[in-house]
């Protein structure tokens, strides 16, 4: 499943304005950072796999869900061991392995980590990369050439992703073993995989910097566009409903 793949749709969230949709995964990610309690967390974790489902995402955010998870578990691990506040849960020969401080900690960020790049990685499933770079220049007046280099670099991941496994195959049609269980044979075996790959990405980006260049890249601006991105009511209603999550979740915080 390519992660980044727009998922055509008709939904609510589908029809959201590009701009919108970009605010509405950064505030909904503001507020998992600046939350303070575990079982929210898991909260936010499952409304917005939720909200997915209601665009026909389900399987997806459970898919990023799961490679999040690992990331998560990256960071867990971190903060289990080097914070020590909080009283000592677990001593081997006199020395402390972690606190509960540092047991919560792991536990908040961990789960943070997910919650707030969930909604920024599905932003992707229901967001044309074209009609973002756009909305931004036309909604925004974002200079042309900055919305390009945003969106250009997420549109060429999976074109460098694919490159790589196409590498990676002409390699094992010659009879080079990448199924080895060894991690650092594989990571051996994989780095020198890299320098076709950067030679073929920089064809690629010189191929692309001449055709932009040929269509007059320089020239475009926020008016040269034909298609507007007006913003409805959906989409202040989408921004409300946001600005009360975070003023929630700092209220709550205060409380507590």
């Amino acid at each position: 499943m390519n992660l980044l793949n727009y998922v055509p749709g008709d939904s609510f969230l589908h029809k959201l304005n590009p701009v919108t949709k970009l605010a509405a995964a950064f505030m909904y990610g503001i507020a998992a950072i600046l939350c303070e309690n575990v079982f929210a967390e898991v909260l936010f974790i499952v409304a917005m796999i939720l909200i997915s489902a209601t665009a026909g995402l389900f399987k997806r955010a459970l898919f990023l869900t799961r490679n999040l998870m690992i990331l998560g578990l990256i960071m867990f691990v971190i903060q289990l061991f080097f914070v020590r506040d909080g009283s000592p849960l677990l001593v081997i020969g006199g020395v402390v392995l972690f606190t509960t401080g540092g047991l919560k900690s792991a536990l908040l960020l961990s789960l943070r980590v997910i919650a707030a790049m969930l909604p920024l990685m599905l932003l992707f499933a229901i967001t044309r990369m074209n009609d973002l770079c756009n909305a931004l220049v036309k909604r925004l007046h974002l200079p042309y050439r900055y919305a390009f280099i945003v969106t250009t670099a997420f549109r060429f991941v999976p074109i460098f992703a694919t490159e790589f496994h196409d590498i990676q195959d002409a390699q094992k049609a010659r009879g080079v073993d990448f199924d080895t269980k060894n991690i650092f044979r594989k990571l051996g075996l994989i780095a020198p995989l890299c320098v076709p790959l950067l030679v073929s990405s920089l064809k690629k980006v010189d191929v692309s910097a001449m055709s932009a260049e040929m269509r007059g890249f320089e020239l475009r601006g926020y008016k040269s566009g034909y298609k507007e991105y007006p913003f409805a009511a959906r989409d202040v209603v989408t921004v409300l409903v946001l600005v009360s999550l975070i003023v929630a979740v700092v209220v709550f915080k205060t409380v507590l």
